[in-house]
């Protein structure tokens, strides 16, 4: 049942327009099982405005990819087209870009590191690459063997990977540039997205398939669980602190979740998703309050889901056209980040 709620509010912005967008909007309705709906969920459309920083690169412009919080609250992104990392400091509204040291590395996946150093895949040309904010030094390392890396993530001092295409996932080790390199047990599997969980496990999107991947990170060793509907996609996981693994399923438009307790999972249709239509959910993200924010890829918007009353919030993004990519969740100060490729801005929702 469909239980609509529009509403918009326009803010004008301080500072260089060369920095941040000139708007800030809000236009969101809700999804909501019958009779949960009411002057609770009116609020909550109230709270949420998409604020969006336009990034300054020219020639190619600027097209950011992924987003990654630094401590200090600055966004890193990684820029795929003209291959540099960019820094946002959202207070002051100043973007300072690093170019990567191999040109056309098409960098992919970006983290924050706990030493501070923000890593990056250069999925064009089989490298991974680190960033000293310090210094703004960038050392790259080669990736034998997996040309595409993907998705990174940091765990003991490791950078564990995806490659979807090379259809494998290794880890680097920094201090002695040692890369292991594994194959996907399943063919054409695509490795993509790849989270932590709370026992230490990684858990991994099988793109290519209808499964996801568990990998124990002592042995190396990938397990993969089937989803129910052989037409499931995983693309990019989730894991909250209960050790669900949420999903979006790119394929069906659908968010997902997987409970490696009960063995069991369950999945809600996106608001956008139709027999005519497609939403493609993308990028995902845990919010401080347990709820999950997707993206619907194909109409530009984010989508709140409560977990407890299974009702779903979509919120507009002001700038047509755009495409995001991956989300990331600032908890410490309740923002969600988002990356808006093809419109050259990055975008922030306040959480509170």
């Amino acid at each position: 049942m469909l239980q609509p709620l529009v509403r918009s509010r326009r803010l004008l912005a301080r500072g260089s327009a060369a920095a941040l967008a000139g708007l800030a909007t809000l236009s969101a309705f809700i999804i909501a099982p019958a009779g949960r709906i009411g002057d609770l969920g009116r609020g909550l459309a109230a709270k949420f405005v998409v604020r969006e920083y336009l990034l300054p690169h020219q020639n190619p412009a600027a097209y950011a990819h992924d987003p990654a919080v630094a401590p200090d609250g600055s966004v890193y992104f990684a820029d795929q087209q003209a291959s540099y990392i960019g820094r946002l400091d959202p207070e002051s509204e100043a973007v300072k870009e690093y170019p990567t040291p191999t040109p056309g590395s098409g960098p992919h996946g970006i983290i924050v590191a706990p030493d501070g150093g923000v890593w990056y895949t250069g999925n064009a040309k089989g490298l991974i690459g680190r960033l000293d904010p310090k210094s703004g030094q960038i050392t790259e390392f080669k990736i034998e063997g997996a040309h595409d890396p993907h998705t990174p993530l940091w765990l003991n001092g490791k950078l564990w990977f995806t490659a979807q295409q090379a259809n494998k996932y290794g880890a680097l080790d920094p201090k002695t540039g040692d890369v292991k390199v594994y194959d996907s047990p399943v063919p054409r599997s695509k490795p993509y997205g790849l989270q932590r969980a709370p026992d230490g496990t990684l858990w991994m999107a099988l793109f290519g398939t209808n499964k996801l991947g568990h990998l124990d990170p002592a042995t190396a060793q990938l397990t993969t669980i089937d989803l129910p509907n052989a037409d499931a996609r995983p693309r990019r996981l989730a894991v909250t602190a209960d050790g669900r693994v949420w999903y979006s399923d790119y394929a069906r438009g659908y968010l997902g979740m997987y409970d490696p307790k009960t063995k069991s999972a369950k999945e809600w249709k996106t608001p956008n998703q139709t027999p005519e239509h497609t939403s493609n959910p993308y990028g995902i993200g845990v919010a401080p309050d347990g709820a999950i924010w997707v993206n619907e890829a194909r109409q530009g918007n984010m989508v709140r889901f409560d977990p407890r009353t299974e009702q779903m919030l979509v919120v507009e993004i002001p700038t047509k056209g755009s495409v995001i990519r991956n989300v990331t969740v600032d908890s410490a100060r309740h923002r969600l980040w988002i990356a808006e490729s093809g419109v050259s801005r990055l975008g922030r929702i306040d959480l509170r």
